[in-house]
Order: C-alpha cells, then structure tokens, then sequence
C-alpha cells in the first residue's frame, strides 16, 4: 500500500470536487474516533475551508476528550481549521419528550441511538448550507458496504466519502502518517450512540480485522459452508448484516410506472 500517494491522491480529489462543486470547503463531525481524525486531516491538507464540529449527545467523556484533542491538534497544524461546538443533548432529551417510547427496550434504544445521528447530520447540513461547505463523510468501506454499519440518513447522510474505499485497517495505516493522535489511533473503535462503553465490536460480534478477512472471502465467491469455528461464525455474522443491511448500501427503489399506464 503506498499511503502517501494515496493521501495524496485523496487530497487532490477533495480539492478538485471542491472546486468544481464551487463551495468554500469542507465540514466535517468529530467524534474523537479513527475515521473523522483521518478524513478531516485529509480535508485541512487541500488548503481549503474545514470547519470541524463537535456534537456531544450525553457523550463518554473519553470521546469528548479524544475530539477536543484532535480538533486542537488540528488547528495548531492548519490555519484553514475552524471548530464550533453544538452540544444536542437538551434537543434530544427534548425530542424524547414528544415521541413515544412504548416497546421492546432494545428497539427503542437503537431508534433512539438513530435518532442522535440524523440530528447531527441535520447539524452539519445547517453549517454547510450556511457557510458553502461539503459534508465530507467518514465511513471505510467495511462499514458503508461490507455490514453496512452506520445510520442511514445520519452518518450515511453526506455529500462525499473520502475514505470509503479504504478498509478499516488502511485507514490506521494512514493516520499514522497523518500524524493523528496516538490516542486516537489506540482507542477502541465505538460508534458513541449509546452514551456507554459498548465497542463496534460488542454490537456486531466480530472485530474489524475479522469483518475485512469476511469481506474478501465473499467477495472472492466463498460461503458458509466453506469454513468451520470462529471463521464460520464471522463470515455468518458479516453475511447477516451485509443482507440486512443491503437497503442502506443500494440505490432507493423506484417504483416505475409501465409506459402504457401513463
């Protein structure tokens, strides 16, 4: 893998998008975690606008703590870096307010970890109408189209995916020379919805270096019946979610209406 040139390859792209789209820049949601440490390092280096927003929603202090660090880290290294801090928990606890909560407790509380990532799309989308800027995404490609793992219309809502065709494990090989904050790299991959300590892996059932081997057996024509133990068991896991997920990762149906009905 030839990472600076691909950090280089995915800079001049930005820029180039950028300026065809005739906007201003970039904004991009911190989250403290791996992949909007890397997209919005890639991001500050096209010279461009890059506003990075911090959006706590009863958030682990850690995540907080990482974000903090990495958007300063950030502004001491480019002067095209801006943040703003929208903390959207009193509007969550408020929309809680105004919605039913009768059901199954495990519904409810992924409806409701939902619910946190399309406010914060919605969030970006403002600063980006307001200021002339991209939503620059941040999903790898395990997780936008491997288990289809991010929240559609939230996270999945987003102008450009600068890192989605890279697997989780090239996206650490290009924080590394980045220069994103060790704590960073170190930490447990989490996606933060729940306000609690659960890992990526703790909700899927298998690691990201487990979910990449998956991905390329499928992709290579293997199935199920192919393997055996704990191979067995992830290649089960990542074929249920790459199926169950499948609405998030094709194009929206169309209905088309037959020519001799119109």
């Amino acid at each position: 893998m030839q990472t600076e040139k691909i950090v280089d390859h995915i800079v001049n792209w930005l820029k180039d998008y950028a300026t065809n789209a005739n906007v201003n820049g970039f904004v991009i949601g911190i989250s403290g975690g791996i992949d909007s440490a890397v997209t919005s390092t890639l991001c500050a280096l096209t010279g461009l606008d890059v506003l990075c927003v911090e959006m706590p929603i009863h958030q682990a202090p850690s995540h907080v703590s990482r974000a903090v660090e990495h958007i300063n880290q950030l502004r001491d290294r480019f002067s095209n870096v801006r943040d703003t801090r929208v903390d959207l928990t009193p509007v969550f606890e408020e929309f809680k307010t105004e919605v039913s909560l009768e059901g199954k407790e495990a519904t409810v509380a992924m409806a409701l970890a939902n619910t946190r990532a399309r406010l914060r799309m919605s969030t970006l989308y403002y600063y980006a109408g307001l200021q002339g800027l991209l939503v620059a995404g941040t999903g790898n490609k395990v997780e936008d189209f491997g288990v289809g793992f991010y929240t559609k219309y939230g996270d999945g809502g987003v102008d450009l995916s600068p890192i989605a065709d890279l697997m989780k494990s090239e996206v650490y090989a290009l924080a590394k020379v980045l220069n994103v904050p060790q704590s960073i790299i170190e930490a447990t991959p989490s996606d933060g919805l729940f306000g609690d300590a659960r890992s990526d892996e703790d909700q899927i059932g298998a690691s990201y270096p487990e979910l990449e081997w998956a991905m390329k057996m499928a992709d290579s024509g293997k199935t199920v019946d192919d393997f055996s133990g704990r191979e067995k068991e992830v290649f089960t896991i990542y074929k249920r979610y790459n199926t169950s997920n499948k609405h998030k990762m094709d194009p929206i149906p169309v209905c088309n209406i037959p020519d001799n009905l119109m």
